[in-house]
């Protein structure tokens, strides 16, 4: 068991950092190439959001349905659309500082990716309280567009930056749960377990770098 435990985990990782992958290759093409500035000046932003949460929606409610093929390939389609999305931070904050807190975030992410590894715990308890403080937070995050309380978006980055060390270490431990699980096509599993950790891993960079990124002046 733990040897294909390995290997699920291992498939996992694999997928997760090749979708890294592409959204950064992605991300810093959108920015040097200046493609972003036509994405921004003629509207098309707020369009690329709303495909991203399309194609998140139909990975997490059609996974189960779909081919193992058809799950792949949203996956890269949102880890593509999320890097020109994220290209803006290259616009925000200076390279340096980008390339360190990318790693710090790594390191993080790894830790609480170990702690959910190796635990023997069912972290399943966990999942109220997550993801209701994760919501509340989004509202919060919402609402503070309009007030503009820079107070209120530190609190919220470092509320939120912990709640996805929680969801990562949950996340982990859900997907070798889900192994058990004879209903659920296991070559599928890989592919959901690395959309779910790239999320995880995504949230924590960009809180980390909210909270301690150097702007551009």
């Amino acid at each position: 068991m733990e040897l294909e435990d390995n290997k699920l985990m291992s498939k996992t990782f694999f997928w997760m950092f090749i979708g890294l992958l592409g959204t950064a290759i992605v991300a810093w093409y959108t920015y040097s190439s200046g493609l972003f500035v036509d994405i921004i000046t003629n509207g098309y932003f707020n369009i690329l959001l709303i495909l991203e949460v399309v194609v998140v929606l139909l990975f997490s409610f059609l996974f189960k349905k779909l081919s193992p093929m058809l799950v792949a390939i949203l996956y890269f389609i949102y880890s593509m659309l999320n890097g020109v999305s994220l290209s803006t931070i290259f616009i925000a904050f200076e390279l340096g500082s980008i390339i360190q807190l990318f790693i710090v975030s790594a390191l993080l992410f790894g830790a609480f990716a170990l702690i959910g590894y190796i635990t023997k715990k069912d972290l399943s308890s966990w999942r109220t309280l997550l993801f209701g403080i994760l919501i509340a937070g989004v509202i919060l995050s919402l609402i503070n567009l309009f007030l503009g309380n820079s107070m209120l978006d530190l609190i919220l980055d470092w509320v939120i930056l912990f709640v996805f060390f929680g969801v990562t270490a949950y996340d982990v431990n859900t997907i070798k749960q889900l192994k058990l699980d004879s209903n659920l096509n296991q070559e599928k599993l890989y592919i959901y377990g690395a959309m779910q950790l790239y999320l995880d891993f995504i949230n924590i960079f960009l809180r980390v770098l909210s909270i301690f990124g150097k702007r551009r002046d």
